[in-house]
């Protein structure tokens, strides 16, 4: 079953409708801006897929990546970039930010980022709670962000469904939505969950009892799940015998928390999980392993780098900060290695994510970092192999890799053009481009702006 699930009509003898629960109640009303030709030439080019072209030419045409190379013709009404000394790469993908739904600034009223009514919650999306005024979206552009996951916070066992955004000004949420972008689900383990419900008195008050709590919201969806399969061979029999006075089935009660994870059990729904410890990763794999689901990523993975081999094998990636280490108990083993040494493995999928409003401003910054701390301890890694960190490396996590993350003809026209080498710590993007239009100039005499800042300076660098 690809998560079809069949309603009976409500009249007897009539044909039975089909939806989805897959299908988005709230869908994508995203509109590219309107875009002409564009050649970059003489570039530094990292294309996100390992390779550097010096001396190299970016062709984007109708919103996608045209060709890449050196020496490429101009067409004739193209917009010609000169680019020497410059450096292009895809645009930036943050998959984990809670802009949005933890606004700036940061007070009670603008935080809805964790419905912490109970442990268990993935009945609640991340979308319903984001404010598209957020500033942060415009300083995580000047940044060169281009694509971020939206999460729930990590209260909760099961926080709800995450959303992936076009980094684009808009009056809704649905504007931004990236179309057809699988949703996630957030979960987190650990501290966390344990500390908020075991301080009040509520389960989880440990460890063994979020996994409790994970497994009874898993069979609960198992069970869901069959119920529903058992309606759909009904209904099919039905169709195939029907008579004039004969009555359908009547389909199961519907039941939020369990659409989304019955999505998760059909491999529709990407699975992201806050976790901190190896052991507790290792613990999370199994869990998949009993219900039959895909772990797509750990976020935060403080000691990703002790099971490296194990989540390259699994195919799951590991979201991670540079530096970030030490603040409480399950974060105390973190080592400035980290990524690098998760980066190690074949098929491995290491990634910088910013979980900060702060920090997805100078993403490229903190892969400098991880870049440089692994260089330190031995290990070659070239620009080109780092820029997969922020680029194809996260758009695998969210299972866009086939639309962004590379510069490849037929991709997304998401592009940065920075000043000098993304690594340096003084590289700013001056152009910052989405499905091919120019979504941030930064010496250009209008920059995008929330109307919530309205009135105050703005430099291209976060207010």
């Amino acid at each position: 079953m690809k998560w079809m699930l069949c309603l009976a009509a409500a009249v007897a003898g009539q044909a039975a409708l089909s939806v989805g629960f897959a299908a988005d109640p709230y869908p994508s009303t995203y509109q590219a801006m309107p875009s002409s030709p564009v050649l970059i030439r003489g570039a530094t080019v990292l294309t996100g897929f390992g390779t550097r072209i010096d001396n190299g030419d970016v062709l984007i045409a109708q919103g996608r990546i045209e060709a890449v190379g050196r020496d490429l013709p101009a067409p004739a009404n193209a917009r010609v970039i000169d680019a020497r000394g410059r450096w292009v790469t895809p645009g930036i993908i943050d998959v984990h930010s809670h802009l949005g739904v933890a606004a700036s600034p940061s007070v009670k009223a603008n935080n809805d980022s964790n419905e912490i009514t109970n442990p268990s919650t993935p009945d609640v999306w991340a979308e319903h709670s984001i404010w598209p005024q957020d500033p942060g979206f415009q300083s995580a552009l000047a940044g060169g962000v281009t694509t971020l996951q939206i999460l729930p916070g990590s209260t909760n066992l099961i926080g709800g469904r995450s959303v992936v955004l076009k980094n684009v000004p808009a009056l809704s949420t649905q504007a931004m939505k990236f179309p057809g972008a699988p949703y996630g689900v957030k979960m987190a383990c650990g501290e966390n969950p344990k500390a908020h419900y075991g301080g009040k008195g509520q389960s989880p008050m440990s460890r063994m009892g979020s996994v409790a709590g994970y497994r009874q919201a898993f069979l609960s969806a198992q069970e869901y799940r069959r119920q529903w399969q058992k309606y759909e061979r009904e209904l099919a029999q039905y169709r195939k015998k029907k008579t004039a006075d004969s009555m359908p089935p009547q389909p199961p009660p519907r039941d939020l928390k369990n659409d989304t994870l019955m999505g998760v059990l059909d491999g529709e729904i990407r699975v992201h999980i806050h976790c901190y410890r190896a052991d507790e990763m290792v613990t999370m794999l199994d869990l998949a392993d009993e219900f039959g689901f895909k772990v797509a990523a750990f976020h935060h993975g403080v000691e990703a780098y002790k099971i490296a081999d194990r989540l390259a094998r699994r195919g799951v990636c590991g979201a991670l900060w540079a530096d970030w280490w030490g603040f409480k108990m399950e974060a105390l083993d973190g080592i400035v290695e980290n990524i690098a040494l998760v980066d190690r493995p074949a098929d491995s999928c290491a990634i910088v994510h910013s979980d900060s409003a702060e920090g997805i401003q100078r993403l490229n910054q903190e892969a400098a970092k991880a870049m440089s701390r692994g260089v330190r301890a031995g290990l070659a890694i070239p620009p080109e192999r780092a820029i997969r960190w922020l680029t194809f490396n996260a758009a695998k996590a969210l299972g866009l890799e086939d639309r962004i993350g590379t510069l490849e003809p037929g991709k997304m026209g998401d592009v940065v053009i920075w000043n000098r080498d993304p690594f340096s710590v003084y590289a700013l993007a001056d152009l910052v481009f989405i499905d091919g239009a120019v979504a941030f100039d930064r010496n250009g005499p209008h920059q995008p702006r929330s109307d919530f800042m309205l009135g105050q300076p703005f430099d291209g660098v976060a207010p």
